[in-house]
Order: C-alpha cells, then sequence, then structure tokens
C-alpha cells in the first residue's frame, strides 16, 4: 500500500483502540419503536487451503418482517495465511429506502463499496475469538465520497464440542464500532448476542439480537433493536486446515 492510500486512514487508525473502550455498549440514545429483522444468507467456497470466495445478502425491515427498508448484495475474494490469519477484498451494492413501507420511494442512500480487510482468529481453549479489521471506500448517491474503518471482536464458544462441526451448539458475541475520518468521526456501533447451531459441516443457522447505535450527527442519536437470523453455507474443494468461526460477512 502506497502512502497517499493510507493516508485518509491515519487518524482512525490512530484512534481505534482508545474508541473501542470509550464506545461500545455503554453508548445512549433515542430508541426507535419495534422490533427489526437483520437476515442474512451467507456463502462461502473455499477453493484451495489459500484461496476463497464468497458471496452475501442482506434484507432487514424496521419492523418485524414489515417495513423492510434496507437490502445489500456483496461479495469477493479471500486470501488465508499460516497461523489464522486472512485478506478479503470485496466489493458492495447497499440500498436504504424510507423507514416506514417496503421499499418505499425516493431512495434515501444508493451506495456503492469497495473494502479490504484483515481477520486475525486466535483460539483459548474451546474459545474462539475473531479479530477484524476493515477500510472501506464508499461512493454514496453517485456525488459523494467517504472512508470508514471498522473493527469487531467476535467470541463464540462451542457448546457440546471442542470445534465447530456438525450438530455443533454454540454462542456468539459480538461488538462493532465504525468510524469515519471526517465529520461524524464515530459513526456507528453494532452489539450481537445470540447462539448457532451446525446443521452439517457446511450449513450453520444462527440467531439473536443485535442492537444497533447511530450517531447522526448534530446531537442526534439513534438506537434499534433487530432479530437477527442468519443461514451460514461453507463449502470447500479440500480442507483448509483452519477452524471454522460462522459469522457473518457484514
Amino acid at each position: 500500500m502506497t502512502d497517499s492510500f493510507l493516508q485518509p486512514y491515519k487518524r482512525v487508525i490512530k484512534a481505534v483502540l482508545p474508541m473501542a473502550f470509550s464506545f461500545g455498549a455503554f453508548r445512549t440514545g433515542a430508541q426507535t419503536p419495534g422490533l427489526g429483522t437483520w437476515n442474512i444468507i451467507s456463502t462461502r467456497y473455499t477453493f484451495n487451503k489459500k484461496w476463497s470466495g464468497f458471496f452475501e445478502a442482506q434484507l432487514r425491515s424496521q419492523q418485524f418482517y414489515t417495513d423492510f427498508n434496507y437490502r445489500e448484495f456483496n461479495g469477493g475474494v479471500g486470501y488465508n495465511l499460516p497461523k489464522n490469519v486472512s485478506f478479503i477484498l470485496a466489493v458492495g451494492k447497499y440500498d436504504t429506502y424510507q423507514p416506514t413501507g417496503t421499499f418505499k420511494t425516493p431512495i434515501v442512500t444508493n451506495e456503492f463499496r469497495i473494502w479490504e480487510q484483515l481477520i486475525l482468529n486466535n483460539t483459548i481453549n474451546r474459545l474462539k475469538i475473531e479479530h477484524r479489521y476493515r477500510l472501506e471506500q464508499r461512493f454514496i448517491n453517485g456525488d459523494t465520497y467517504r472512508n470508514r474503518f471498522r473493527y469487531r471482536l467476535n467470541a463464540i464458544l462451542p457448546i457440546n464440542n471442542k470445534i465447530i462441526q456438525k450438530k455443533t451448539f454454540y454462542l456468539s458475541l459480538a461488538d462493532e464500532i465504525a468510524l469515519n475520518n471526517r465529520d461524524i468521526f464515530f459513526e456507528q456501533n453494532r452489539i450481537f448476542a445470540g447462539a448457532g447451531y451446525g446443521i452439517t459441516n457446511q450449513v450453520t443457522i444462527q440467531a439473536g439480537w443485535l442492537n444497533r447505535f447511530d450517531n447522526l450527527g448534530n446531537g442526534i442519536e439513534q438506537k434499534k433493536n433487530f432479530l437477527q437470523l442468519s443461514l451460514l453455507l461453507s463449502f470447500s474443494e479440500v480442507k483448509s486446515g483452519t477452524e471454522r468461526h460462522p459469522s457473518s460477512v457484514d
């Protein structure tokens, strides 16, 4: 990477660790009414021990399976390094509609996004810990460009097996912050708590509660609770040699 490429992110990279402790679950804000839904289908295909590809689709609603106002599609390629380190390069399309009604126009944001990601996985006995670092280049409504940095800490605990495999129940807890390099510096925080089950070695289902905190600027803050349901599919030509850490891409 060149210095010019990293320049927009220097401020957020320097601040990520103190921000992770300063924000997270301790932020407060106005709660939007109703329980929304956050639905995910994520598919990963491993070609060999180094390379993989993925595709993910999401559909979100502001109320319980009514007022669908968000959809996204993203996909990319991943490269594995030894010792549980991996890189991802991806692109995605993200559309947000009016909060009342299903895909009600006029559209609020029409976004194309490119992102690069580094994942570090650690294991402490049965506990699986994922550190995810992401840089995003966001093209919004055809006339706005923004950079964003995201960090997610995700912990997964298998219950009846030492690793995630067929017929394994597990618990999952995650927290993610999103930071901008200008305007609204601290933009968003997501907290997830849930459980999953490995139906087969290729198919996993996961369900849980997700709370999203948004800093909208000018002192306006917003929180929203979602029921998150995920179908996670993982196929492989060969064994990758790394443990499965089931979670959504976004």
